[in-house]
C-alpha cells in the first residue's frame, strides 16, 4: 500500500471518527445547543500532508466538512455548497452527499465549475465547483471531501475556524515529516479558545488545532479586513533537511522571503522599449529636478495606464514589462509598479518594487515574513534623502500622499538583488484631511433657503474626485443631493456648481437649496434646530457584545457651520450652550454665538485613531452620550 492511500486509509477513520461523535449528540440535543440557528456544521476540518518528496517539500491537503440541517427554512438557501481550486490549488478528488435522518446515503452527481471572480477583477484563475446537497430537510447531514495538493508550499493558507454558521467541532491537523520545521502563529480575537497539541511519532510530528462549539462570523460594515480579528492560525515551513543532513532556510525569515520575492521581478524589465523611453523623454525633457521629473511621471501612468486586477498562477505575483503595458495601455497593480519603476529609472529618479500589504491585512513583513503578508505592489523612489510611495492603481492620489489603504503598513522594498528595506508608510495627519462645510440660511414663508460651500482637503478631496470620475453626468444632479442633503429628508437641491483646483487634494462645491417645513412658527414665534447635521447616530458601539475593530479610513478634522439670518423685526430669545468634550478616543466641540444679526452653531469633529479596538469602545460610546443631548437642543426667534 502506497503512502497517499495510506494517509487516505487514516482519514477515512478519522472522519468515521468524528461522524460517531455527532452521533452521540442527538439531532433534538444539536437542536437544543443552536436554537436561533438554521443549520450548524458537526465538523469542519481540514488536514495537510506536508512532506519532502524529491528534495524538495510537498503538500497535500484534504477537506471534511458535514453541515446538519435544523430548520426547513436553510433548505432555501444552504442546500448550495461549493469549493475552490486553482493553478495553485489542484484538484485531486472530490465527493459530496447527504445523509438523510433515515440513515440514506444519497450521492450528489450534478457538479458545476466555473470562474470565481470578483467583479472587479479582469481575469482570474481560481475556479468554484458549485453543487447541490439532494434531500435537504431538517435532520439530514450533507457531507463534503474534498483533496488537493498544493503546488507551492510557499502560499500555505490560513485556517480560519469560524465560518458564516457555528460549528460543533472546527479543527486544523498538520502532519510533517520530521526532516521540515513546520511554525506557526495564533491570530485574531479568541485564539485563547483553540487548544493546540502536538504529538511525535516516528517519522513525522502532527499538530491539532481544534476549536470547540465555534460560534458563527459576525459581519459589521466598519470592521476591518476579517484577518484583524477572525481566530485564525498562520502556519509555515521555515526550513527543511536535505538528504545530505543539511537545514535548507525555506520561510525562516524576511530574507528568506525576500530572495522568493525577488525571483518573481527578477527577469523584469531588463530591456527598455523605444516607444516607453521615448515617453519619458518627451514628459521630462524641461524638467530639472527628480520630484518635478517623478510628479510628472505618476500623473501620466495615473491619467495613461488603466488599472485591472488579475489572477493568473504565477502571473499573480510576476509584473509585466513596462514596455508591453506602455503599449498595451492597462494593468494590474504589479504592472503599474513595475512602469512606474522603469520609467523613473529612466529619468534618473531611484525607483524601486515595492511590496506592501493593505489596511485590510493585520500582518507585519517583521513579525510574519511570509507572502501572505502582502496583496499589493507599488513603487518606492527615493528623492532629495526620501522615500516617497507611489500607488499607481489610484488615479486620484497626490504625489508624496500615501492612498489611504496603505497607511501604517510596512513595505518591503527591493533595493537590489540582494538588499532591501522595511519601511513603515506614513500616518497622514488629520489636519491634512479637513471638510470644513458652511451653510447659510435665510427664513422665508415657505421655509427655508439656503447656499452651502464645502471645502474639502486631503483624503475627502480625493474622494470626490474619485467619484466625478464615475459618476454619471445624467444622474449628477441626484448625486449631488445626496452629498449637500441636510436638516430632513424635505431638502431640495436647485443649483451646484464644482470648482476643481489644480491637485486633487483640494475642491470647492457649493450649491443653492430649499428646506421647506423646517423652521416651525408658533403664534409669530421662530423655533429650528441648527444641528442640521446629526452626525454618529448609528455609530453606537455594542459594548461589550462587539468584539471586531471600528476601522476608519483616515484621520480627519470636520467642521460644520451654519449661519441663519435673523429676520428685520426679530430677535434672538433662546440660544442653546454649546459644549466641548475631549478624550483620548476622540473629541468634538458645538459652540453658539451671535454676530451681528447672525446665529452661527459651529461643530467640529477630530478623528485620530485610524482603529478602533475592543479597548476604546466604552470612551467612543461615552463621547456619543455626551453629543446626542446637544442634538435635541432648539434656537427661538421672538418678535422684537
Amino acid at each position: 500500500m502506497n503512502k497517499y492511500c495510506s494517509a487516505l486509509v487514516l482519514l477515512t477513520a478519522y472522519l468515521l471518527f468524528f461522524v460517531k461523535i455527532a452521533d452521540a449528540q442527538s439531532f433534538d440535543e444539536i437542536r437544543k445547543l443552536y436554537p436561533d440557528e438554521k443549520a450548524v456544521f458537526l465538523n469542519r476540518m481540514l488536514e495537510y500532508d506536508i512532506r519532502l518528496k524529491d528534495g524538495q517539500p510537498y503538500v497535500e491537503s484534504s477537506q471534511n466538512q458535514q453541515i446538519e440541517y435544523l430548520l426547513g427554512s436553510a433548505t432555501t438557501y444552504m442546500g448550495e455548497f461549493s469549493f475552490t481550486h486553482s493553478d495553485f490549488q489542484k484538484l485531486l478528488s472530490y465527493e459530496a452527499y447527504t445523509l438523510t435522518p433515515a440513515d440514506k446515503k444519497l450521492k450528489v452527481t450534478d457538479f458545476k465549475t466555473s470562474m470565481d471572480k470578483e467583479s472587479f477583477v479582469f481575469y482570474d484563475d481560481f475556479k468554484q465547483t458549485k453543487f447541490r446537497f439532494p434531500a435537504v430537510e431538517p435532520g439530514a447531514i450533507g457531507n463534503l471531501q474534498v483533496s488537493w495538493q498544493n503546488k507551492d508550499p510557499h502560499l500555505l493558507s490560513p485556517f480560519y475556524f469560524t465560518s458564516y454558521i457555528p460549528a460543533v467541532n472546527s479543527e486544523l491537523k498538520i502532519t510533517v515529516s520530521k526532516d521540515i520545521l513546520l511554525k506557526y502563529q495564533l491570530s485574531g480575537l479568541d485564539t485563547a479558545n483553540i487548544k493546540v497539541r502536538v504529538e511525535s511519532r516516528r517519522r513525522s510530528n502532527i499538530y491539532t488545532f481544534q476549536y470547540k462549539n465555534c460560534p458563527a462570523d459576525k459581519s459589521y460594515a466598519d470592521a476591518p479586513g476579517y484577518a484583524w480579528y477572525l481566530p485564525h492560525v498562520v502556519f509555515y515551513i521555515d526550513s527543511y533537511t536535505d538528504g545530505k543532513g543539511t537545514t535548507v532556510p525555506y520561510l525562516s525569515n524576511a530574507g528568506d522571503l525576500y530572495r522568493l520575492s525577488y525571483s518573481y521581478i527578477s527577469k523584469v524589465n531588463t530591456n527598455v522599449s523605444p516607444e516607453l523611453k521615448h515617453v519619458v523623454d518627451s514628459l521630462t525633457a524641461k524638467l530639472t529636478t527628480d520630484e518635478a521629473r517623478a510628479r510628472t511621471i505618476y500623473s501620466w501612468v495615473q491619467h495613461n495606464i488603466k488599472y485591472v486586477a488579475f489572477e493568473d498562477g504565477m502571473a499573480g505575483f510576476v509584473p509585466r514589462d513596462a514596455g508591453l503595458i506602455c503599449s498595451r495601455r492597462f494593468g494590474d497593480c504589479k504592472d503599474m509598479a513595475s512602469i512606474l519603476t522603469q520609467m523613473l529609472n529612466i529619468a534618473g529618479v531611484k525607483a524601486y518594487f515595492t511590496w506592501i500589504g493593505t489596511r485590510e491585512l493585520p500582518y507585519k513583513f517583521t513579525c510574519t515574513p511570509l507572502p501572505l503578508v502582502s496583496n499589493h505592489m507599488i513603487c518606492t523612489a527615493s528623492i532629495n534623502g526620501k522615500f516617497i510611495f507611489l500607488d499607481g492603481t489610484d488615479p486620484t492620489c497626490v504625489f508624496g500622499m500615501p492612498s489611504s489603504g496603505i497607511q501604517d503598513k510596512e513595505a518591503m522594498v527591493s533595493l537590489s538583488e540582494k538588499d532591501y528595506k522595511i519601511l513603515k508608510v506614513p500616518t497622514v495627519e488629520k489636519n491634512q484631511n479637513m471638510l470644513v462645510d458652511t451653510t447659510w440660511l435665510e427664513l422665508t414663508p415657505s421655509g427655508i433657503k439656503g447656499r452651502v460651500k464645502q471645502q474639502l482637503k486631503g483624503y475627502f478631496s480625493t474622494e470626490i474626485y474619485g467619484k466625478l470620475m464615475y459618476w454619471d453626468q445624467k444622474e449628477m444632479h441626484e448625486h449631488m443631493e445626496g452629498l449637500f442633503e441636510r436638516g430632513s429628508n424635505k431638502f431640495k437641491l436647485d443649483t451646484f456648481y464644482v470648482d476643481r483646483k489644480p491637485t486633487t487634494d483640494e475642491i470647492c462645491l457649493s450649491a443653492d437649496f430649499s428646506l421647506p417645513d423646517y423652521a416651525k412658527k408658533v403664534a409669530g414665534d421662530y423655533y429650528l434646530n441648527l444641528n442640521l447635521f446629526k452626525l454618529f447616530q448609528d455609530e453606537h458601539i455594542d459594548y461589550p457584545k462587539r468584539k471586531a475593530p471600528v476601522e476608519r479610513n483616515f484621520n480627519s478634522i470636520k467642521k460644520f457651520v451654519t449661519m441663519l439670518k435673523v429676520p428685520e423685526g426679530y430677535k434672538v430669545s433662546y440660544l442653546p450652550a454649546g459644549r466641548a468634550y475631549h478624550n483620548k478616543v476622540w473629541s468634538f466641540n458645538l459652540q453658539y454665538e451671535q454676530k451681528a444679526n447672525y446665529v452661527v452653531l459651529t461643530q467640529e469633529f477630530d478623528n485620530d485613531s485610524l482603529l478602533l479596538t475592543n479597548n476604546d469602545f466604552e470612551l467612543w460610546n461615552k463621547a456619543l452620550e455626551n453629543l446626542f443631548p446637544l442634538y435635541k437642543e432648539t434656537l427661538s426667534l421672538s418678535k422684537i
